[in-house]
């Protein structure tokens, strides 16, 4: 009996300790896999690998990041079949919502690594690894990027800092090609028989010194050249539109006698929209010539004027008393002196570089001024910079953007051979532009100018007419700048200025395309 007693005391412990044990495995299982499920931390990272068409490099429809917080995880196979994304890969956390759409992109990084599959060609390339590190917020689902994450190129060492998920931006100049299609810049001359776009014969505003047809030039070809973007059709100049963007406004050109070139040629093609000659007048009843330099011509039936202002160097040219004598002075502080005139234009079209190039301006001795100070001598470079700085902070100070647009041509080249203007420098045996010039370079002041508008706050588009100009030796007055009898003696030809109608209808082609792109932009 007492054994029997104790043998079941025995299995009762037994018992009682077994399901002891097993009662604290299940419940250790149970609390595994509850911690399993409920830790975020273990689906949190979802993995993205693009092929490089996510940057539109092959031409087809380009995925940005912003676009997948759209992707649901219910996305059919069907859809993952296009091009760009049949290398990508989801992995969609447990945890999210029947949607599956991802809700905010804390971090992006893009790394470049070579390619898993077969190396690609040396001039492809590299495959992007892109990693999105997803988390819910209670914010909701804007998509918003860290301001010192780094979106890098892959054809690019250049870091962009971007705020938001968007195309990181370019530098200006290709900017200005992705807005307007093409680089007006690059390109070539093409001979077209339907240019010019007006002749002599139907244009009274051309003064003697264009008048190449006039005073006795025989070969016409020089008109009838067209520059053609090498990236885009260029459109052809329609008078009347351009009337249209200019009514009831004022264009206004100052600068020097190349402006003056291109301001007469801008008369000359507005005309061919005009219905009644008689309703276009100089507002002072001036004829022009080059020895008056302010001149206002009103189009009365679009209640418009297209004026111009002489002025070489934008700044005042003054005098100051040097030794015992007054001399000449450039006053690389100070404004032109009729700047009153250019304010309240609605279209502004700058220029100065001719005159920098005369021996007194380079040479600089006693001649550039700032304040009661006359420096006894200054670099040309580092005067044209003052000068340039000195309009830029006129330009600021006075003119409304959303009033007025401002250009700034850039210089057109000289093509004198064998000396200077006034030392035998020729350019008459040009009949046909020239096939390279690639020796000439970009010239300092080009620079200049680049530099001080990228330094302004009011927007102004650069009309870059050197290159394209560079190839057109044929298109200079040379001999035929005065009429037959009174022509200048054979040792000074003009390799400066421009036969019209010629280039500079060009450079008014280039103005009514950027006007008509109403944007505003420092580069073009």
């Amino acid at each position: 009996m007492e054994r029997q007693r104790s043998f079941s005391s025995t299995s009762t412990r037994f018992l009682v300790f077994a399901f002891t044990i097993s009662s604290s495995l299940i419940f250790m299982v149970s609390l595994f896999t509850w911690v399993l499920k409920s830790n975020p931390l273990i689906h949190q990272d979802t993995h993205f690998q693009f092929n490089n068409s996510v940057l539109n490099l092959d031409g087809h429809k380009p995925i940005t990041v912003a676009s997948l917080s759209s992707f649901s995880s219910n996305s059919s196979a069907e859809s993952l079949n296009h091009p760009i994304l049949k290398d990508t890969h989801f992995l969609k956390p447990e945890n999210e919502s029947g949607s599956g759409n991802f809700s905010v992109f804390k971090q992006i990084q893009i790394q470049e690594t070579e390619p898993e599959e077969a190396p690609a060609p040396a001039s492809a390339p590299l495959m992007e690894d892109i990693e999105v590190e997803a988390n819910e917020t209670a914010e909701g689902d804007e998509v918003r990027a860290n301001p010192v994450d780094k979106f890098e190129l892959p054809s690019s060492k250049e870091v962009i800092f971007v705020d938001k998920f968007k195309a990181p931006p370019s530098n200006g100049k290709i900017e200005e090609k992705v807005m307007n299609g093409c680089d007006l810049a690059k390109g070539k001359w093409v001979y077209d028989e339907n240019y010019p776009l007006y002749t002599n014969g139907s244009c009274p505003f051309i003064d003697e010194g264009f008048s190449c047809d006039t005073n006795g030039r025989r070969d016409r070809n020089y008109m009838k050249w067209k520059w053609q973007p090498q990236d885009c059709d260029f459109p052809r100049f329609n008078a009347a539109k351009m009337l249209d963007l200019i009514r009831g406004k004022r264009l206004v050109f100052v600068g020097d006698s190349i402006n003056r070139n291109q301001w007469e040629s801008m008369l000359c093609m507005l005309m061919a929209g005009v219905q009644d000659p008689k309703r276009v007048y100089e507002t002072h009843g001036r004829r022009i010539t080059k020895e008056k330099g302010n001149y206002s011509f009103k189009f009365v039936d679009y209640k418009c004027t297209v004026e111009y202002y002489v002025s070489h160097f934008l700044v005042h040219e003054s005098k100051a008393r040097i030794g015992q004598k007054r001399r000449p002075t450039l006053r690389i502080d100070a404004i032109d002196h009729g700047s009153s005139r250019w304010k309240g234009a609605n279209i502004l079209v700058f220029n100065t570089a001719h005159w920098w190039s005369h021996y007194k301006t380079k040479a600089g001795i006693n001649y550039y001024q700032e304040g009661s100070q006359v420096h006894p001598k200054l670099d040309v470079s580092t005067a044209f910079r003052k000068a340039l700085m000195t309009w830029a902070a006129w330009v600021d100070r006075h003119i409304n953007p959303g009033r007025t647009r401002v250009f700034f041509r850039n210089s057109a080249p000289s093509h004198f051979r064998g000396g200077l203007w006034n030392s035998g420098g020729h350019c008459m045996e040009a009949t046909w532009p020239l096939n390279d010039t690639s020796g000439m370079g970009n010239p300092d002041k080009n620079i200049i100018v680049e530099d001080v508008i990228l330094q302004m706050k009011t927007p102004v588009t650069l009309l870059n007419v050197t290159g394209l100009s560079a190839y057109r030796i044929d298109g200079h007055p040379s001999i035929y700048g005065k009429k037959p009898g009174t022509r200048y003696s054979s040792n000074i030809q003009d390799c400066s200025h421009w036969c019209l109608p010629g280039v500079p209808d060009t450079w008014n082609e280039i103005l009514f395309f950027h006007l008509q792109s109403k944007q505003k932009s420092k580069y073009h």
